[in-house]
């Protein structure tokens, strides 16, 4: 309780000490006050113009439309415009179209003009919206508006121009890209074409290559053992038919006069003559099947040579009644077998020249299907690339005829710029309140300093405290009548100085609500 009673005291005697030296408050006021109360005065009024627009970026046709359109976001264009609009770009375009270039002389005039345009001209954005609020102050109501104008104009026409500048940029991307490779796919092409050509008679092998060399070891081992097979049966049938009697074996032949003599390869050999031409009008005579179908016919005719020369030389030295029915069909039989040992062996020579035909290209195989695949591999990733330009190509004319019948960007002018009909500023009042805040707390500061340099006691207790003996008794100022009649006059000097700021203060306050220009009335 004591150390708050202490502390009001202590508080109560700086108040004391500041009123004693109030005359430092009265100096400082009237130093600064005044003199910041004209200042305020004479600035210039400042006038602000504004405009609010709002951005319709909803559209009918784009849903309808779905994927065939490409997907261009409105909402993001309209946001990088509002974003670059106040660019350097665009400020110089504003201060030329406002006519602002032509008061900045020099290029660092011309600097600090765009300079200060950037940092003047607001763009600010309800929070949610696509309305806009576009500001800006002068000292010149009409360049004001028409700086707002200018802007307003160059964020319309700068939405809507980008949305045109992008579809045009867009087509002439699309279409260089789509010449570029469709001039790579036809080289891509060529190269394929002339790898084909090359390599005509490896090409069927891939893929297959060693499945085929494969199944042609396989058929010859078949052949062979078939061959072995047959030989036997020809040697235990011949075995045989030396034990008997050689008889005629009825080849048809019906008599000795008879010019042409039948045998039963003849329908054979005439089908597989058929086959030969057909086979010969699609192919070359290099050909697999044209020279086995060759060398099959060759030995055929030669089993049928061979039948014709046994019955003519039989008929001629032998008696066909001596030969025995039985000995008839061994005889038939081994000239079957004859006639198929015959066609076995076409079969190996042809398995032979397949098979070393085959491995003679085995090194060679892998390398041309590895050619192949990286050239098709080459030829579908540029095939792809053109398809899909020349379908985004296609989308994009879409959405230009979509952006021509329906603009995707739709700007409505909430209020349009008007010239000021009052200031915007300076803030005078508040300016006329801090300045006189400022007056008074410099004031009050420098007297409280004084009185704490030059300190005055104004209670017994103070001497007290300054000494360190008691005080027993105070003794009143014989003069205390003058004294008195001296502190009112000082109170009362001090209240019309004072109450003078305030005036002063009321004054200008008055004046700039009135809306009245000082320094048009005053005499220059």
């Amino acid at each position: 309780m004591q150390d708050l009673e202490q502390t009001i005291h202590m508080v109560l005697d700086f108040i004391r000490g500041i009123w004693i030296k109030k005359r430092y408050l009265m100096v400082c006021s009237w130093l600064i006050c005044p003199l910041g109360f004209f200042y305020v005065s004479t600035l210039p009024n400042v006038y602000e113009s504004d405009a609010r627009v709002f951005v319709d970026t909803r559209s009918v046709l784009r849903p309808l439309l779905g994927n065939m359109v490409m997907g261009s976001n409105p909402d993001e264009e309209l946001r990088m415009m509002a974003t670059t609009l106040k660019s350097r770009d665009n400020i110089e375009k504003i201060a030329r179209e406002a006519d602002l270039d032509v008061t900045a002389i020099g290029d660092e005039a011309y600097n600090q003009l765009i300079n200060d345009l950037t940092e003047d001209i607001k763009l600010n954005s309800a929070r949610g919206s696509n309305e806009y609020t576009i500001s800006y102050q002068n000292e010149d109501r009409e360049m004001a508006r028409t700086v707002v104008q200018e802007t307003l104009d160059l964020f319309v026409e700068g939405a809507l121009g980008n949305t045109r500048s992008d579809s045009e940029t867009t087509a002439r991307f699309l279409d260089d890209q789509i010449a570029d490779y469709e001039s790579q796919l036809a080289e891509s092409e060529q190269r394929l074409a002339d790898f084909k050509r090359q390599y005509s008679d490896i090409l069927p092998l891939q893929g297959t290559f060693y499945a085929n060399l494969q199944d042609m070891r396989t058929q010859l081992e078949t052949t062979r053992l078939t061959m072995k097979e047959t030989a036997q049966q020809i040697e235990a049938m011949k075995a045989q038919t030396r034990k008997a009697k050689k008889a005629s074996d009825g080849l048809g032949v019906r008599n000795e006069n008879e010019q042409v003599l039948r045998t039963r390869y003849d329908d054979r050999i005439l089908a597989l003559e058929e086959r030969l031409d057909s086979l010969r009008l699609r192919f070359t005579d290099q050909h697999p099947d044209v020279i086995e179908s060759s060398n099959l016919l060759e030995a055929l005719k030669e089993v049928r040579d061979k039948e014709i020369a046994a019955y003519k030389s039989q008929d001629t030295g032998e008696d066909n009644s001596l030969m025995s029915e039985s000995d008839r069909q061994l005889r038939l039989e081994i000239t079957r077998l004859e006639g198929q040992m015959a066609s076995l062996k076409v079969r190996e020579n042809d398995a032979l020249q397949k098979i070393a035909s085959l491995q003679s290209k085995i090194d060679l195989v892998p390398q041309v299907e590895a050619e192949g695949t990286a050239l098709n591999r080459d030829y579908d990733i540029k095939k792809e690339k053109y398809e899909e330009f020349l379908s985004r190509r296609e989308a994009a004319r879409v959405t230009e005829r979509a952006d021509r019948a329906s603009d995707d960007l739709q700007f409505e002018i909430l209020r349009p710029p008007m010239v000021p009909e009052r200031p915007s500023g300076p803030k005078r009042i508040l300016f006329y309140t801090g300045i006189l805040i400022v007056g008074f707390g410099v004031g009050i500061g420098l007297a409280f300093l004084m009185s704490m340099l030059t300190p005055v006691l104004v209670r017994g207790q103070q001497l007290a405290d300054l000494t360190g003996f008691p005080i027993w008794g105070t003794v009143s100022h014989l003069e205390l009548i003058r004294i008195k009649r001296r502190n009112k006059l000082r109170v009362a000097v001090f209240a019309l100085s004072s109450g003078s700021i305030f005036a002063i203060y009321a004054g200008f306050v008055m004046l700039d609500i009135l809306n009245v220009d000082l320094m048009s009335r005053l005499p220059i």
